[in-house]
């Protein structure tokens, strides 16, 4: 999906049956039909292709968006009307009295007008394309050597996908995918013989009708005999695109020349067909209905709900046609043909000389050299990480100390998805629940969901598998998180789930903590770097108290309104808005200050709009801000005289939903899923939540305040209803020369120069930071220095104490044997001690074994035993103080 291009839904605003004979209401001069007024939208896209400001590729791909949302407006829209024109009950539309089949009229009529602008447009943007050396070439504008090289390439590439088919009585007419282009081939008929059948064949009759085209029999004999017999009866041969091909093949030449794959299989279509005479070509694409009741048979009980969605898309690509294109006006014989085999009428078919599937137009700018690209497209822009969060710190913390409100796609949605990755890992977390409406086919959301239920946390996820042209992707990503351990659920039978709302339970010190987010958006990484959107996250308990009751509603299927803070519809969201406008009308009649806004991408529903209007006759100032279908018409005197509609139509598609109740100064403000359509509070759960934060509150008064200052893409609803045109509002310098300012420009330079300074900031912090742990690492490296010379000098006191107490030993060992020559020289007094007695101890020595008498013994001094006795005792060993002091410090 692109800017402006957001999946339809089927929305029916019917009135309910009357009978044939009831004249119909006669419409509120007020209101207006809701297909033309998405015509008149789809309208204003196309005008980006032709605006000068833009560069020249994104003026293609805006003409590329118009198509593709008139597709999507015929598969859905149309066709819905379609049906209803079938129903034999008179059915009028509530708010232009119109009937199916007339608003069907109305449409067709409106598309033909639409289509020669488109043609225009896209030739204007050709040209200039191709002399800034994109050129998109059709066949009669190629040179001699282009079509050498598209020869080749063609029989090399090309010719083995092909599957050509003929259409004769026994070959029945196939059928034509929903959006497939096909190369027809107008065959004759006269090469093959004729039949004898009673009831001719159509393509007789369409050959009678030609005779002007019958060759000669002659001729038609020797072509029989040049080329291979044919079958009988054949008119039309076709030719699907194959997908194994590239759709733009690039040919020789300056610049970037290339041709279309389509274009280039009509150059071979003779040597396709060799054995037919070949009268001319074209390239036709048919849209089919792609309205689907996706409870139809759904109530069977032994039928998983994910299968019969599958059974149900199934049906989609077989549904009947609303609309044949061709680039060309077919012959009356082709044209006939076909619209009899596809069961259409002449008005349901358009001619144009655009290319018929412009999806081609989103891929030229990466095949471009990058100087060239650059001078031909918007300068890149990235989603910004908000300035608000600090990317090293853990998000739940920063979340948790204060409440977040980030903005699409100015900030990025990374601080979200990290949330979740950090819930994935946090052992405090107990749950996750979310509902999924939309998911990229690539989605780290998704991944950071299923790697939590693999890491043991409850993972709630309420899939909504009828989100259009998005049901395959949500089946396939329902599949992989049950085998991920999650546990999905599905929206209810009567209402689509459309609400945004995460709620992530932690079980912390003070109790369960409940961190719940809640978005005007999808949780789609692509869509969310094109659409505007907010997305609020907080811890608020109250918050918490009604997400939790929300899952557990819808896991009930009940559609409950026991909510303290939030509006959640079908039950609450449109009394509450009434009742807000009531307040204003009342204020209003007491002449007190009042006013009334909201910013939706459409208005259509008819209660809303009523009181709309009452609050415009009460003299209550009005402001609506709507990018697509308003069917309220203003500056009507007496009755929306003082109801203002405004759009911005740009770069980026304006998605998020905000009402206000009251004056600037006082506005109450509510964020919202839903806009201001039936179909969104009435036949859906959605939600709306006050913002009570005052920083919050400016912060989207400050934003609505920069878009309705819009110059350059700002467009206000008339009274006729159309648009005033672009630029309309711009001021003039001195000089004269227009000043346009862009509003999506602004937030998008803002938010670029935002990051720059909060990444200075924290670049200073880092610096700083290092600069600390630089300092604080040199002091410590200085204290510990101080502290090694002192222990050292320590340790040097404590060697030179030691050495001079073993000096002061060694003297007084010295002194000790200098005594002992004197203590020889005294007379002894003593008695000598007994034989076998120690001279120290009182114990007697053990005896030995008797012997023979010995001799008598011969007084020895006593000196010399005391010396003996000295030198034979056991010492213990004794280290020196010196080792003693420097082993305490090594210690």
């Amino acid at each position: 999906m692109n800017a402006q291009t957001e999946p339809m839904a089927t929305e029916t605003t019917q009135a309910a049956p009357t009978p044939a004979a009831q004249a119909p209401t006669k419409a509120a001069p007020y209101l207006q039909n809701r297909e033309l007024s998405w015509l008149t939208f789809n309208e204003r896209v196309l005008d980006q292709g032709a605006d000068e400001t833009v560069p020249l590729l994104e003026r293609l791909n805006f003409i590329s968006i118009f198509w593709s949302n008139l597709q999507e407006f015929f598969m859905v829209r149309v066709g819905s009307l379609t049906d209803l024109s079938l129903v034999k009950k008179h059915i009028v539309d509530s708010k232009s009295g119109m009937t199916p089949s007339e608003q069907l009229d109305a449409i067709y009529a409106r598309c033909r007008e639409l289509y020669p602008i488109q043609e225009r447009t896209y030739e204007e943007v050709r040209r200039l394309l191709g002399e800034r050396g994109v050129r998109h070439l059709r066949p009669d504008e190629l040179d001699d050597e282009q079509r050498a090289f598209l020869s080749t390439y063609v029989h090399d590439n090309v010719m083995p996908f092909l599957s050509p088919q003929i259409i004769n009585s026994r070959h029945p007419f196939p059928h034509l995918e929903n959006g497939a282009l096909y190369v027809v081939v107008r065959l004759n008929e006269d090469l093959g013989p004729k039949k004898k059948d009673a009831k001719p064949a159509k393509a007789d009759k369409d050959a009678k009708a030609e005779k002007a085209d019958k060759p000669d029999k002659a001729a038609v004999k020797e072509a029989k005999k040049a080329k291979n017999l044919g079958a009988e009866g054949v008119t039309l041969g076709l030719v699907p695109m194959p997908r194994q091909c590239d759709r733009v093949i690039e040919l020789p030449g300056t610049g970037f020349p290339f041709i279309l794959l389509e274009h280039a299989i009509e150059m071979v279509a003779a040597e396709i067909f060799s054995m037919y005479a070949v009268k001319h070509t074209n390239v036709v694409c048919v849209t089919r209905n792609a309205d689907l009741d996706a409870t139809e048979g759904s109530d069977e009980a032994d039928e998983d709900y994910r299968e019969h969605m599958k059974r149900i898309l199934k049906k989609r690509s077989r549904l009947a046609p609303v609309r044949l294109e061709s680039e060309r006006p077919l012959s009356a014989t082709l044209e006939k043909l076909l619209l009899a085999r596809l069961s259409l009428k002449p008005h349901q078919m358009y001619a144009t000389a655009v290319p018929l599937d412009l999806s081609f137009t989103f891929g030229l700018a990466s095949r471009l050299p990058e100087k060239d690209r650059a001078a031909l497209t918007n300068p890149p822009f990235s989603p910004q990480w908000p300035a608000c969060l600090d990317r090293n710190r853990s998000v739940i913390e920063q979340v948790t100390e204060r409440e977040t409100l980030l903005s699409y796609p100015y900030e990025s949605m990374d601080p979200f998805v990290q949330l979740l990755r950090e819930a994935a890992n946090d052992p405090s977390v107990i749950s996750i629940k979310i509902t999924l409406y939309r998911l990229a086919s690539q989605s780290h959301l998704a991944e950071a969901l299923i790697a939590a239920a693999e890491n043991g946390k409850e993972v709630t996820a309420l899939f909504e598998l009828r989100a259009r042209f998005d049901e395959s992707n949500n089946i396939e990503w329902s599949q992989r998180f049950e085998q991920a351990g999650c546990k999905v659920i599905y929206g209810f039978r009567d209402f689509k789930v459309h609400s945004k709302i995460c709620c992530i339970t932690r079980q912390t010190e003070h109790g369960l903590q409940h961190i719940t987010q809640l978005g005007t958006g999808n949780y789609n990484e692509k869509t969310a770097k094109l659409y505007t959107d907010l997305s609020f996250i907080t811890t608020d308990a109250t918050f918490g108290r009604d997400a939790v009751e929300f899952f557990r509603n819808m896991g009930l299927e009940n559609t409950s309104d026991n909510y303290d803070i939030m509006w959640v519809a079908p039950l609450q969201i449109k009394p509450m808005i009434l009742a807000g406008i009531d307040t204003q009308i009342a204020h209003a009649r007491a002449g007190e200050p009042c006013g009334l806004f909201f910013k939706t991408n459409s208005v259509t529903d008819k209660d809303v709009i009523e009181k709309i209007v009452e609050a415009s006759q009460a003299g209550v100032p009005v402001t609506l801000f709507v990018r697509g279908i308003s069917c309220i018409v203003p500056g009507l005197p007496g009755w929306t005289e003082n109801v203002r509609v405004v759009s911005i139509v740009g770069r980026l598609l304006e998605h998020s939903r905000i009402y206000g109740f009251g004056p600037r100064d006082s506005m109450k403000l509510y964020l919202s899923s839903a806009d201001l359509m039936t179909r969104n509070m009435d036949k859906r759960i959605e939600i709306a939540w006050p913002v009570l934060n005052d920083d919050l509150r400016e912060q989207i008064l400050g934003y609505l305040d920069v878009s309705l200052s819009d110059t350059a893409k700002l467009r206000e609803l008339l009274p006729d209803k159309s648009y005033t045109p672009l630029g309309m509002f711009a001021e003039k310098d001195d000089a004269g020369d227009t000043i346009l300012f862009d509003s999506q420009e602004f937030f998008i330079r803002r938010a670029q120069e935002r990051r720059l300074v909060a990444a200075e900031e924290e670049a200073a912090r880092s610096a700083n930071r290092r600069r600390e742990e630089q300092l604080l690492a040199t002091n410590e490296m200085d204290a510990s220095e101080r502290a090694a010379q002192e222990i050292r000098a320590q340790a040097a006191v404590a060697v030179a104490a030691a050495k001079a107490s073993e000096t002061a030993a060694q003297m007084a060992v010295a002194t000790a044997e200098a005594a002992v020559p004197s203590a020889v020289a005294v007379p002894t007094t003593t008695a000598a001690a007994p034989q076998g007695a120690s001279v120290e101890g009182t114990q007697p020595a053990p005896t030995s074994t008797p012997s023979r008498p010995s001799a008598p013994m011969r007084p020895q001094p006593t000196t010399t035993l005391a010396r003996a006795t000295v030198a034979t005792r056991p010492q213990p060993h004794k280290p020196s103080l010196l080792v003693r002091v420097l082993s305490k410090f090594v210690r």
